[in-house]
Order: C-alpha cells, then structure tokens, then sequence
C-alpha cells in the first residue's frame, strides 16, 4: 500500500467492557497509530481491572458472517488476531485468512496469541491449543508474553532474557515467522522487546523499566499498534520501534488515569492529548539515510574517493586531507564528551565517553604515524565550518547527537566500500582498514541505534531539529572529502549550493 494513506486495520478479538484490553484497546491503538480501525468480535468477557470473570463466545459462524462482510467491502491493509477462545472460532479465522492472503498477499497479519491475560487469567480453552498452531504460519509476527511463548512451545516459562530471545527463535523456526520476544515479565531495570526471526535477532529495543502497576492490555495495545505502523512504514523492525516508543509513552502517563483499583489501562491517547501526532515514520533513522541518497552518491562520485579507492591519490593530496582530519578529530572528540554529558542515562553516557576517547586515540595512532613531527597547519574554512555546525549543536543533546552520527555512519559505509577495493601494496591501506573494522562496524550500529532511541523520544520541534543537524552535517561530510585539488571548487558546489535542494526534497513531513 501506499504509506501516505491512512491505513485500514481489522482487529479480530474479544471485547472488554473496562476498555482497557482487547477490540477497545485495538481500536484506541491504531487509532493513536495513525490507522483507521475495523473489528470482528470473537468473544464477550466480564471483566475489570480486577480480571476476567466471564466468557461467552458467539457461533463461529457469525464471527465468519463479520469477517466476510467486511472483508467484500473494504480493503485490509493489517490485521491484528487476539483473544480466540475456541477451537471453532480458531477454524474460522483460520479459513477466512487463508482465503484473504489468497486476494490480499501484502495484508500484514500480527498473531498476539492470548493464552493467559495480565493478570494471570487463561483465556483459552485448552482444547483449542492445537487449532492455534495450525493457525500461527498464516501470520507474519507473533506477540507472546513469556508465559504464552513458554505455553506454545511446551516449555518452562524462561527466566531471564536471552533464555526468552531463544525461545523466540525455536518459536520462529518452528512456524517460519517473525516472533516479537518482550522482557516486560521479567525482573530488572531495563525492558527489552526484540524482533526475532528464523535467522535470529532482526532488531532489539530497550529502556528503562516503567514503575506502573496500570499494565491491562498492554499486549493487545502492542500488537495492534504494531500492525498498523507496519501498514504505515513497510518494516518490521521500523515498526517495532515505532511501536514500542508510543506504548513506553502511553505506559509512562498510564498512572494519570483513575480507572479501576487493580491493573488498570495504559494512557493510549496520551500523545493526542498532549497535541502531538500519531508515532511519525519520520523518526526513523531508515528515513534519514535515504533522504541523503543523492549526497551519498555525490561523494562516491568525488575524484579524492575514487583515487583513494584504487590507490593513485597523490600523497600530497592525502596529507592535507589527514591533517585536516586530525584538526577535525580534536574538537570531534571534545564534542563526543559533550554528548556524554549531556546523555539521559549512564548507557548512553559510556558510549559517547569512549568515542571521545577513542577519537584522540586515532588522532594520535594513525594520523600523527603518517604525518610526523611537522606542525599543525591552519584549519580550512571548510574544516571550520564543519566543527563551527558540531560546536553550535551542543545546546540540545538530540540535536548534538544527530550532528554527529554522520561521522560514524557514512564513514562507516564508505570506509566498506573503500576497503573491499583495496589490493596488496595499496598505499593508504592502513587508514582503509581503521574505518572498515569490526569494532568501527560495531560502535556505528551501536551509534545509529542510540540516536534512534533519541529520535523516538522526540517531539515534533525536537525530531525536525535533529533531522536539521543530521542533513547539515552530511553536507559538511561531503564538503570535507571534496576539498582537496580537482574536487574543491565541485565541492564547494555540491556542500553549499545543493543545501536548499536537498531540504526542501528531504524536508520530514511532521
């Protein structure tokens, strides 16, 4: 489907007359997502914040007589699958989504398979356990909570996270689908949610742990919230953080309700309330690597990069550059301390601390072992420029971190690039090798997944800002390659005079 258009989501699953759980919570999420919401009912409970007290489930038949008519009406971009507490009412979903995978292949289909609810009550009947895993191939991603992972697969209920990370993956071997692994039952501090598949981890988020005992529905306000940002961006991964930054949001306000005097519900419209909009595509960091594209090609194209990469770049040429580049990493790495203090958390303050001590340490190892003893030139204007943006971006920590991710990650994308060309005797291998090594790999994934952090706790102000700094100081990167010789004047064009256009074909749509 196209991601501009409001996308049209079907939860299939019971209803909970405290709105907290189940249709009510799907609708209030992919409403808060950004969708619009459909619902078949699959059962009545009697329930509260207390627990459930009562199911009553309709005839299969009827729940068919729902899916049908909706489906031969209105297209299904996602559908969400809860609460299913018969084995006749599993055949029927069964059935109907086979047949709609039949007319609608691109339809994503999250399975939350509700076994046992928050509070610990099982919501299935034990007989339609075997109907489920006959219905599990059909989806695209299962939503279990430990027990229900455990349960699936007739395991012990996991103990700790990477116990839960390989159930996730059996589960996912098994069924041949994506499988969303959630540490929210598990003790500690922090709270991870990863996508696991077949292969292993695909993604992996996490935060602190949310003291809030207003937990109900948080699986069914997951899964649907999932469905329906998946409608709106076409990633899994994409849509997993997406998902997880609103319900953390909706978790952290949960406690500004009054409704019930157990588990009660999360704070679903905490966001509208607050005047913001649904979870935006636009804080994804997928978004912002595409929108330099044309940049990204620009600097392939630069004569410094296609020498360097075959190894005729004049030496005179690569010793400004390095001198440039050390000038560069001494005020870098002072801006990396910067953002350490600056950090939220003690996580995000080790990382930028040793990528401050990190960049002194390559100053001093590679850069001086090529240059010397000779003195310290005049830094360029565009070498100025570059740190004068870095230094001006240090007011606001997630603008700062955006300025600075370019200089991990197109390196780091460049730096593969270069070093995959480069052939015994190439006589800037060693420079090659520091930006295309495993640990340079590991701390720009380590970076990206930071500022993403840091971009999904944004506001709209705030993400526009930092999406502002992270263009800005790609333009700077591309400057700062093309100012050597046949490049200068052609990259003094394309850093300067090409800003405007890329802002307004890049500009986020907030």
């Amino acid at each position: 489907m196209s991601h501009d258009r409001i996308p049209n989501v079907l939860s299939i699953a019971g209803s909970d007359p405290s709105g907290g759980a189940g249709i009510q919570a799907d609708l209030k999420s992919i409403a808060a997502c950004g969708g619009y919401g459909m619902a078949a009912i699959t059962a009545l409970t009697a329930q509260n914040t207390r627990g459930v007290t009562g199911v009553h489930a309709p005839p299969a038949e009827f729940l068919t007589r729902q899916l049908e008519a909706i489906s031969s009406d209105i297209r299904i971009d996602a559908v969400k699958i809860g609460m299913l507490a018969t084995a006749d009412v599993i055949e029927a979903v069964t059935t109907w989504l086979d047949s709609l995978r039949g007319t609608r292949p691109g339809t994503a289909v999250v399975l939350d398979p509700v076994l046992v609810s928050t509070s610990g009550d099982r919501l299935l009947e034990h007989d339609a356990e075997a109907a489920l895993r006959r219905l599990l191939p059909l989806a695209d991603v299962l939503t279990p909570n430990t027990a229900e992972l455990a349960a699936l697969l007739e395991e012990p209920e996991a103990a700790d996270w990477d116990a839960v990370l390989g159930q996730a993956g059996r589960l996912a071997a098994r069924h041949d689908v994506l499988v969303v692994a959630k540490g929210g039952h598990l003790a500690g501090a922090e709270c991870p949610d990863a996508l696991v598949g077949p292969e292993g981890v695909l993604a992996e988020v996490s935060g602190e742990r949310i003291d809030t005992r207003n937990t109900h529905g948080t699986g069914c306000s997951l899964s649907s919230a999932l469905a329906t940002l998946q409608a709106r961006c076409g990633d899994w991964s994409d849509a997993l953080r997406l998902a997880r930054a609103w319900l953390q949001d909706a978790l952290g306000t949960a406690d500004a309700l009054e409704v019930g005097h157990e588990h009660g519900p999360v704070n679903h419209f905490e966001s509208l309330w607050a005047g913001r909009m649904p979870p935006s595509t636009d804080a994804l960091l997928s978004t912002w690597w595409n929108g330099i594209a044309g940049l990204r090609s620009r600097i392939d194209a630069l004569a410094f990069i296609r020498s360097l990469r075959d190894g005729s770049l004049p030496a005179g040429e690569f010793h400004f550059y390095l001198a440039q580049d050390a000038l560069y990493l001494r005020t870098y790495s002072r801006v990396l301390s910067r953002a350490a203090q600056l950090a939220p958390n003690r996580t995000e303050q080790a990382f930028w601390a040793a990528g401050a001590v990190g960049a002194l340490q390559e100053e001093a190892n590679l850069h001086r072992l090529r240059l010397g003893n000779t003195a310290d030139p005049e830094p360029s204007p565009t070498t100025s420029a570059y740190l004068n943006h870095l230094v001006a971006s240090d007011a606001s920590y997630p603008e700062l971190v955006a300025a600075i991710l370019p200089c991990y990650w197109l390196y780091q994308d460049i730096g593969q690039r270069l070093a995959a060309a480069a052939h015994p005797g190439h006589p800037y291998a060693d420079w090659l090798a520091a930006y295309s090594s495993p640990e340079f790999d590991t701390a720009t994934a380590e970076a990206v997944a930071t500022v993403q952090l840091v971009a999904l706790r944004a506001d709209a102000a705030g993400l526009a800002a930092m999406r502002r700094a992270f263009d800005e100081s790609s333009r700077h990167e591309l400057a700062f390659f093309a100012q050597t010789s046949a490049d200068a004047v052609a990259g003094r064009v394309a850093g300067i005079e090409q800003v405007d256009a890329d802002r307004r074909v890049h500009a986020p749509a907030l």
